[in-house]
């Protein structure tokens, strides 16, 4: 008896209970699938405001006097910032004719529109009271177009993402907090109801200030499904599986991503396209009576009752027979039932010596990697660069999506061969010279150049070195895009898998959570209209470097089973970088040592060996 012979239910290995092992039950399939399709619904909603929220183009209404009397014509970039439209349009409007966005200039032949007396050209643009919108993303009608949010009212774009951000944050904490005390399942169904609920209601919303309270808590039941359907799957999987398995749901939320310009311009109305987001949850309803409650969570917690309904009704599910499969596991888990469930809170983890480190270092990754992918994105699409790459809604969309489909592809092929440790490094490596390298190499071309002899040649050095700077800062931006996208997403993998099932919620919150920080300072800056844009990533690059030190300390999770408690969590501590040589035999472990006379509780001078060494290494500190 004891709780270590119950415990042996929770190797997922096949050797206890084959019908749990691997993926071999019909059954387990099945689950897993089901946790893969709400990832569609969820890259729905994840990649929404990009429609919603797009600042179109905009100028001033004629009144029905014709193109030629149109005034203060503006034109709004892809980031929030503004330009100047200079000329006329001479043709009737078209969503093609507007949907450019940039900087423009004047031209010879298109003669500037005039400015009032006495003002500038900025104060210009916004002096109007109505307005005509080009709205670039296939929709006839967005939230900026819906209640005119531009001019002195364009901050309220930037709240209205900031909340959905801030509702991630807070339901990441919250959410894997409960999940932890009260299960995966039923956070999972309230989330579901609730989203439901709020994300509905958005689309009914009256006026900007109801769309933006409702954005949070829409944002908050969503981490609640993001959270408990990442936990569900890595709880699932044998150690073999696991990040395959993890990367197919990646993969159909990309789909989403790449789908949803499609659904925009199906809906052509925000209304509509935020409705047809929200209610395909709705069958996610049926995981009452189809999803159980995660068996590994319910072993780990005690909650050997539960575990027993729930081991027979995999079985029948699974059509096994218990006789033949289970026997000599009911009698064990018999014995425990008088036991009293242990459920453990993530606070605790401030009691370890090492896995409060690792969380660390992992929450640390994810903030540094998703914040510097606004900076990477930001250069890219043209506000360092003095030509735009990029000059249009759907490229700029598009770009972006294959360069984290690309970035995935590649975390595929390298966690493969390099584990997940050696995968995150790499990609945290490629990070840091991209940015330093962007932020350094670039200030230096044409620093050194020689000195021109005359006015054409100073002017043509100029030109030069403008043009290979931006092609260099590009060809910078891409790399640092496609790397800190792997590092975000190996960062919360890597996570879920050396956090102890006992807080596995609660430690991927964290780790979610500093995502969403990282992601929440691009509508800051463009809330303060781009400044401190250049100490943002200078900061951030400065945590690269930090990050490339601290993920040595991590431990290898490739091929491992899940650490249960918080004693299992603990003693996963980091091993060498390197694999052992042929013929090399690995350190002793503590254990092992005792069971040779005379060195019990003794440290071994001799070799240099102390008690708190591992069969992978020494334990952090």
């Amino acid at each position: 008896g004891g709780p270590h012979s119950s415990l042996l239910l929770l190797d997922y290995d096949g050797s206890v209970l084959p019908f749990l092992g691997g993926l071999s039950g019909g059954f387990q399939r099945t689950l897993v699938a089901l946790t893969w399709i709400p990832a569609l619904f969820i890259g729905f909603s994840q990649f929404s405001d990009s429609f919603l929220l797009d600042q179109p183009n905009f100028w001033c209404r004629g009144a029905g006097k014709g193109a030629s009397e149109l005034a203060g014509a503006t034109v709004t970039g892809r980031w929030g910032d503004a330009g100047n439209w200079t000329s006329t349009p001479t043709v009737p409007f078209s969503t093609a004719a507007w949907g450019v966005a940039g900087h423009r200039s004047n031209t010879s032949d298109t003669p500037p529109l005039p400015s009032p007396p006495g003002k500038g050209d900025n104060d210009s643009n916004c002096d109007c009271h109505a307005w005509e919108y080009g709205i670039r993303t296939g929709l006839v009608q967005n939230v900026v177009s819906k209640w005119d949010l531009v001019c002195d009212n364009a901050w309220k774009v930037h709240i209205a993402k900031f909340s959905l951000l801030v509702g991630l944050i807070f339901g990441y904490l919250i959410t894997g907090c409960i999940a932890d005390w009260v299960g995966r399942r039923p956070v999972l169904l309230c989330s579901v109801v609730f989203i439901l609920v709020f994300g509905l209601t958005v689309a009914l919303s009256v006026n900007v200030t109801m769309l933006s309270t409702l954005r949070f808590f829409e944002g908050f039941c969503l981490a609640g499904i993001i959270l408990t359907l990442y936990a569900l799957r890595i709880e699932l999987c044998p150690p073999g599986k696991r990040f395959m398995i993890t990367m197919v749901a990646s993969f159909v939320a990309m789909a989403g991503q790449f789908l949803m310009p499609g659904l925009a311009a199906l809906c052509r109305d925000w209304q509509v396209l935020q409705a047809l987001i929200i209610c395909p949850f709705l069958l996610m309803l049926l995981y009452w009576s189809i999803f159980p409650e995660s068996l590994r969570w319910l072993m780990a917690t005690q909650q050997f009752e539960l575990a027993k309904k729930q081991i027979l009704y995999l079985t029948q599910k699974n059509c096994v027979s218990p006789e033949s499969d289970i026997k000599g596991v009911m009698p064990e888990l018999e014995k425990e039932l008088s036991r009293r469930p242990k459920k453990v809170c993530i606070v605790k983890v401030v009691g370890t010596r090492n896995l409060w480190k690792n969380i660390v270092v992992l929450c640390v990754n994810s903030l540094t990697g998703y914040g510097i992918h606004h900076c990477f994105a930001r250069s890219m699409m043209g506000h360092e660069v003095k030509v735009p790459l990029l000059e249009n809604f759907y490229a700029d969309y598009y770009t972006m999506a294959s360069i984290a489909l690309a970035s995935c592809l590649a975390m595929c092929v390298v966690v493969r061969f390099l584990g997940r440790r050696g995968g995150l490094l790499l990609f945290m490596i490629l990070t840091a010279l991209a940015s330093l390298l962007q932020l350094g190499l670039l200030n230096l071309i044409g620093k050194y150049s020689q000195h021109p002899d005359s006015e054409l040649q100073l002017k043509l050095a100029v030109g030069m070195s403008d043009s290979v700077k931006d092609k260099f800062s590009i060809a910078f931006s891409i790399v640092g895009m496609f790397a800190s996208h792997a590092v975000g997403s190996l960062s919360v993998f890597f996570c879920a898998e050396i956090t102890p099932t006992v807080i596995r919620c609660g430690g991927l919150g964290l780790v979610l959570a500093s995502a969403g920080f990282g992601m929440l300072t691009a509508p800051i800056i463009e809330l303060h209209n781009q400044k401190g844009y250049f100490l943002h990533h200078i900061i951030f690059a400065c945590c690269t470097l930090i990050c490339i030190i601290c993920i040595l300390l991590l431990p290898e999770s490739r091929n491992q089973s899940l650490p249960e408690n918080i004693a299992n969590g603990e003693h996963y501590t980091r091993q060498p970088l390197l694999p052992h040589r042929k013929g090399e035999q690995p350190l002793l472990t503590s254990a092992e040592l005792k069971d040779y006379s005379g060195l019990h509780g003794v440290a071994t001078g001799g070799d240099g060996l102390s008690e708190g060494a591992t069969a992978n290494g020494m334990k952090s500190m």
